[in-house]
């Protein structure tokens, strides 16, 4: 049922996002108007969207007192699992205000207890905000969006708190993708963290179909 509940949400939302707007990779990196919203709901309601960010929130082991921003929050499923999970605190940011509306109805329940802030706000001009310190930083299938991502990544390293710690997350979704695509995915972010000064990488791999490469990282 699993099986059949990727494919068949996935197959309608990507019909219906062409329907509206044939730039259907630009409605991934940017949803906006009808066809945003449209993008919203297959990224909320894909089971394989669902699992990877529960998985990747599972991996940072928040804390109680723990300040947690993700990067890219899309439509909130991962804010409303670190939510869940206890965080302090938790933080979004992403430049769609499609998301934005869309993560803030997930969440409004966190919100009016004051354990969410999201704002709409762009990864290369972080809002003063978001200063920090962060105990964890996250970031899923978003990477490969961002301009110059190594100096994103160093910025964001600044504003970690000592010992804190980032989970970059890739799920390849380019047709054909594989094993060795997410593989290769994990790769290029390895190397992004350390360019970026980050220490103490370890990778971990989700068995989707394809796989899903985390990075984990300490500032």
């Amino acid at each position: 049922m699993t099986a059949a509940a990727e494919y068949t949400v996935a197959r309608a939302g990507i019909a219906a996002v062409r329907a509206l707007d044939r730039d259907v990779i630009g409605q991934a990196h940017h949803p906006r108007g009808p066809a945003g919203r449209v993008t919203a709901w297959e990224m909320a309601r894909r089971p394989s969207n669902r699992q990877r960010s529960r998985w990747v929130v599972s991996l940072l082991e928040v804390q109680p007192s723990d300040r947690v921003l993700e990067i890219g929050f899309g439509p909130g499923v991962a804010i409303a699992a670190l939510a869940r999970d206890g965080a302090g605190h938790v933080y979004g940011l992403d430049h769609s205000s499609v998301m934005l509306r869309q993560a803030s109805r997930r969440n409004a329940t966190a919100i009016r207890a004051g354990q969410v802030t999201l704002l709409r706000g762009s990864v290369d001009q972080l809002p003063s905000a978001l200063e920090g310190p962060f105990d964890a930083i996250l970031a899923i299938n978003a990477l490969g969006f961002w301009p110059a991502p190594a100096e994103r990544l160093a910025e964001l390293r600044r504003r970690l708190a000592p010992g804190g710690r980032v989970a970059i997350a890739s799920q390849p979704r380019c047709p054909g993708a594989t094993a060795d695509t997410s593989r290769g995915a994990a790769r290029e972010i390895e190397n992004l963290l350390r360019d970026a000064g980050f220490t103490q990488l370890t990778t971990e791999f989700l068995p989707l179909s394809p796989p899903v490469a985390c990075v984990l990282a300490d500032a």
